[in-house]
């Protein structure tokens, strides 16, 4: 909205639009964080199901739809991780899950918890 005044500007003449510019968030360490995150895993050992819990897991599995917001525990690599997110895509076909944009196959998940429903 002009209002036929000059722009408001600061001390130093800059327009206060441009002087907030300056504060927009840089990104100089583009990936440095998730190479930290990567550098603090510590490997671990994958642990085999027992029936018991696979049995229990698969009956979750069946249960879990798109747009649900879901916790999963699964081997990632070399170690286990964590994530909780909204459900985007199951394929039980291929046996793999989609959280937001992360593909998880069903074999690597040691735990699965429901905690939304759409």
């Amino acid at each position: 909205m002009h209002d036929g005044q000059p722009p408001r500007t600061t001390a130093n003449g800059r327009a206060r639009a441009d002087r907030a510019a300056q504060f927009m968030p840089f990104a100089a360490l583009r990936g440095y964080y998730e190479l930290l995150h990567e550098a603090a895993r510590v490997p671990e050992p994958r642990h085999e199901l027992t029936e018991e819990e696979s049995l229990e897991l698969s009956a979750v599995v069946q249960r879990v739809r798109k747009r649900q917001v879901v916790r999963v525990r699964y081997y990632d690599h070399d170690a286990y991780t964590e994530l909780t997110g909204c459900v985007s895509h199951i394929d039980l076909a291929a046996r793999e899950l989609w959280v937001v944009k992360t593909r998880i196959p069903l074999d690597d998940i040691v735990r699965l918890e429901i905690l939304e429903e759409p």
